[in-house]
């Protein structure tokens, strides 16, 4: 279907009173035509007919008529998802994904570091989630996530434009434990606490108990980040101010979340009648980006299992994060969470990006990969990684069709993996961008490559996390 020589995205033709609003193409340009439907800004095809651009001050009317287009609270649902779009250009895929599985989308998480990275704003994460949203016709319910949000600033700017979720990173309040430097222990802990066995699943004996010197740990480590916790949520979230769910993020730690401590958190966060939806220990073994989890499969099993526990025994979901392409713990979260969790994946996303460069423009690919190697060091000030750049072939002993396979190579994948914040501001002497335009040239020539390797490799985590197909999906 063809309007004024573009091509119509035919499932986002939406009627509103006497008119109608959908998106067409006009060259490589996406535009919202309202047809006698007021409130866009852009220019006139005919009378009544407005060409609107896809800018923030748009997505902002587009939310308002079609609230469909506009994030909702998903964290409440039985089972989540997370999506890291670090480009503006993975929602369409992820659609795919997301019509045909029983779990809920969250299409815009960013966290402030991303932003930084990518040079990208809260408003375009959200806008490009919208827009993806309204030209597919996606009506069930997604989410918008202000990812590890550390400060009261950034809390309320994600809140502000209609963010409906915030997840919480308490690891700048969570202290390291010295026994000698220990404070005084809590009489009113003590007496909560100690000689007491907390009953959290009786069908498989799965009981907590604390010692006078585990409080002391415990309240030692923790006792910052849930006054913390406590403070955000009064100030932003109680009775209402801002309709968004809460996450609790104790992950960016280097040491594993214990079930004494997860169990002390999480009564600490109710009793304070914080509101929390979902909260992420740190495992044991490793989650690091974009490869399978590192560490003893039996001992991940053993600990999840009481994780879990303390979940449902609290009313909350288990939230894992890292979660791209964890395959060998999926089955096992999928049991243990009785199929209920939130999962964030990002920085698969942009991998699988990359993989399409490598098999349709292999001279630029190459180019990129150079760069990755030379800025590897610089990069890793940003994520905590153990790839060893000496471990991925070579380039020149690779021909064109075989460097897609370096996406099989755990250190090839995180030398992309993190190397992309630096990849996507890379200019040249004139303040060029080096590689940003030709990357997003390509995407937008193989847009449905790429859509159909995001449907196929998302697809592929949620199978394994156990996560059914909707009624009529194969």
């Amino acid at each position: 279907m063809n309007f004024h020589g573009m091509k119509v995205a035919e499932r986002s033709i939406r009627n509103y009173l006497s008119g109608r609003v959908f998106m067409a193409r006009d060259g490589n340009e996406d535009l919202i035509i309202a047809d006698h439907v007021p409130g866009f800004r852009g220019r006139v095809l005919e009378e009544g007919v407005i060409a609107a651009a896809l800018n923030h001050e748009n997505a902002c009317v587009l939310r308002k008529l079609f609230p469909f287009t506009a994030p909702g609270r998903v964290l409440g649902k039985e089972r989540s998802f997370g999506l890291g779009d670090r480009l503006g250009i993975a929602t369409a895929g992820h659609i795919k994904v997301f019509e045909k599985y029983d779990a809920f989308p969250v299409f815009a998480q960013q966290s402030m570091r991303e932003l930084n990275l990518t040079g990208r704003t809260y408003e375009e994460v959200l806008d490009a989630a919208s827009f993806a949203v309204f030209r597919a016709g996606f009506t069930k319910t997604w989410g918008a996530d202000g990812d590890h949000l550390k400060t009261a600033e950034n809390i309320e700017y994600a809140l502000s434009l209609g963010y409906s979720m915030i997840t919480l990173d308490c690891s700048d309040y969570i202290r390291p434990f010295a026994e000698n430097a220990a404070p005084p222990l809590n009489a009113a802990y003590k007496e909560k606490y100690t000689g007491k066995k907390f009953d959290i699943d009786s069908e498989h004996g799965i009981t907590i108990d604390f010692s006078e010197d585990d409080l002391k740990s415990i309240t030692g480590i923790y006792g910052e980040a849930i006054n913390f916790a406590v403070e955000m949520y009064n100030r932003f979230l109680k009775d209402g101010k801002y309709e968004a769910d809460f996450e609790i993020s104790i992950d960016e730690t280097s040491n594993p979340t214990s079930p004494r401590e997860h169990y002390f958190i999480a009564r600490e966060l109710r009793d304070a009648k914080v509101d929390f939806k979902t909260l992420a220990p740190r495992f044991c073994g490793e989650f690091q980006k974009g490869i399978d989890y590192i560490g003893d499969l039996n001992q991940f099993k053993k600990e999840i299992k009481i994780h879990a526990a303390i979940a449902r025994h609290f009313n909350y979901k288990l939230s894992i994060h890292s979660g791209s392409d964890k395959f060998s713990v999926f089955p096992i979260i999928a049991e243990e969470t009785r199929c209920s969790f939130h999962t964030k994946t990002a920085g698969t996303n942009w991998l699988v990006a990359m993989k399409l460069v490598s098999q349709k423009d292999p001279s630029l690919y190459r180019e990129i990969h150079r760069f990755a190697l030379s800025v590897f060091d610089e990069a890793k000030k940003y994520y905590h990684v153990t790839g060893d750049p000496s471990k991925i072939p070579g380039l020149d002993s690779l021909e064109d069709a075989e460097l897609p396979s370096l996406f099989d190579n755990d250190a090839a994948r995180q030398l992309i993996h993190i190397t992309y914040g630096l990849i996507l501001s890379s200019k040249n002497r004139n303040g060029i961008f080096t590689y940003r335009e030709r990357l997003y040239k390509l995407w937008n020539e193989y847009a449905e490559d790429y859509e159909e390797a995001l449907e196929e490799h998302i697809g592929r985590h949620l199978d394994l996390l156990g996560v059914t197909k909707q009624r009529g999906e194969k």
